[in-house]
């Protein structure tokens, strides 16, 4: 039968037959799969279903390692780029690493089209921006495309560059030119788009109760925000320490690594409360076997208010002298009986655990020498109004 009689062109019965016998169709730059036949240092024979067997490139088959060439087992398949065909010599000779290039390639393309994020490792840098891995091609990020790192200070200080090497970052590809090995990747492009899925994925899996790790990304007179990874949280300052704070500087700084606990999550407002004391134990809870009611204890004077002072007993707790019991007799401020700082003896009054309360006394101290006497029940709670105010900041 002709080809006029078949009424298919020659292309297209050229086409049928090749898909029918793929051996007639491997030309220079095709990608076919194959089956290993022999795997050795001198020879590596692959089956591509030609009709010879292809043969590794001599300079590629020189160049592996020999954990690489261990990796090749015989009648594991593989896929193979076509370097040499038979019609130019007497051997079809492939590649494995340029069939890996245009797998990657292949990839990079299809990133464009669909603008997914991944991640890639930097591996240098240039004048005009950074060199980053992508599969086995060398991708570039512009200066102008990068946000994490100041990359035109590289080229004034080539040393920062050890402390960003394998630093992996997120990016788009931008362009792809694959006969001029052009692959364009932008971290800016990426980050707003990242960010928002990585808190998305964060507001869906966080837990009341979670314990996580962070780092401190900002310090505000109210407490420390903590980057958890895609989204900050809130260490207010009453959730730092059991001690008393007056900054969160006084125990963070920007940058620091810290572990949290999740106290609350609303994720309509963006907004996750977190606490670092409540990974540690309560001191309170062992406050009434410490400090009984009548005893004399030691401590310093760590806050000065106009109603008293707070004296620091212990890591994280504190009792308050209420002015009452500051000294005999009109003294104006408080400040003209005790100083910040000053170590006093003071005598403890009451003790409520619960809402993490300690009552002392210096005014009830005796000249010289310890007292067993219990002071009168009133020493507790003072009949002014002005006394129940500065009680209630002791459960901060």
């Amino acid at each position: 039968m002709s080809v006029s009689d078949s009424g298919a062109s020659f292309a297209e019965l050229w086409e049928q037959y090749a898909e029918r016998y793929p051996h007639v169709v491997p030309q220079r730059g095709d990608v076919r799969d194959g089956v290993i036949l022999h795997a050795g240092r001198d020879e590596v024979l692959v089956d591509i279903g030609a009709k010879q067997d292809a043969v590794l490139s001599t300079r590629e088959l020189q160049s592996m390692t020999p954990d690489e060439l261990a990796a090749l087992q015989v009648g594991e398949s593989t896929q193979v780029y076509v370097v040499r065909d038979g019609e130019v010599s007497d051997r079809i000779i492939v590649s494995l690493r340029l069939a890996a290039e245009q797998r990657d390639w292949q990839r990079a393309a299809e990133l464009v089209e669909s603008g997914e994020i991944v991640k890639t490792r930097l591996t240098g840098y240039n004048k005009g921006g950074l060199l980053c891995s992508f599969g086995r091609l060398q991708g570039f990020i512009p200066a102008s495309q990068v946000t994490s790192i100041e990359a035109r200070r590289l080229q004034d200080h080539p040393e920062l560059f050890e402390a960003v090497q394998r630093r992996e970052l997120v990016a788009k590809v931008l362009e792809v030119n694959q006969r001029r090995r052009r692959l364009i990747m932008s971290e800016r492009a990426a980050m707003h788009e990242w960010r928002a899925q990585q808190r998305q994925e964060l507001f869906a899996s966080l837990q009341v109760g979670d314990r996580r790790e962070g780092v401190v990304s900002n310090l505000a007179s109210f407490g420390a925000f903590v980057d958890l990874g895609g989204a900050d949280g809130l260490v207010h300052l009453s959730e730092m320490s059991w001690g008393r704070l007056d900054h969160p500087g006084q125990m963070l700084r920007v940058g620091d690594p810290v572990t949290v606990q999740v106290l609350n999550v609303d994720p309509e407002r963006e907004r996750i409360g977190l606490s670092i004391k409540r990974l540690e134990v309560d001191p309170w809870t062992t406050a009434g076997d410490l400090f009984v009611p009548g005893e004399l204890v030691q401590g310093t004077v760590s806050h000065i208010v106009k109603f008293g002072a707070f004296v620091g007993l212990t890591e994280g707790i504190e009792g308050l002298i209420h002015v009452s019991e500051l000294a005999e007799g009109d003294f104006g401020d408080p400040g003209n009986v005790i100083s910040e700082g000053e170590q006093v003896t003071v005598l403890v009054l009451g003790v409520d655990p619960g809402r993490h309360r300690i009552a002392l006394s210096l005014r009830q101290v005796p000249d010289g020498e310890t007292t067993e006497e219990t002071p009168d029940s009133e020493a507790m709670t003072p009949e002014t109004d002005e006394a129940d105010e500065p009680l209630d900041s002791m459960a901060a």
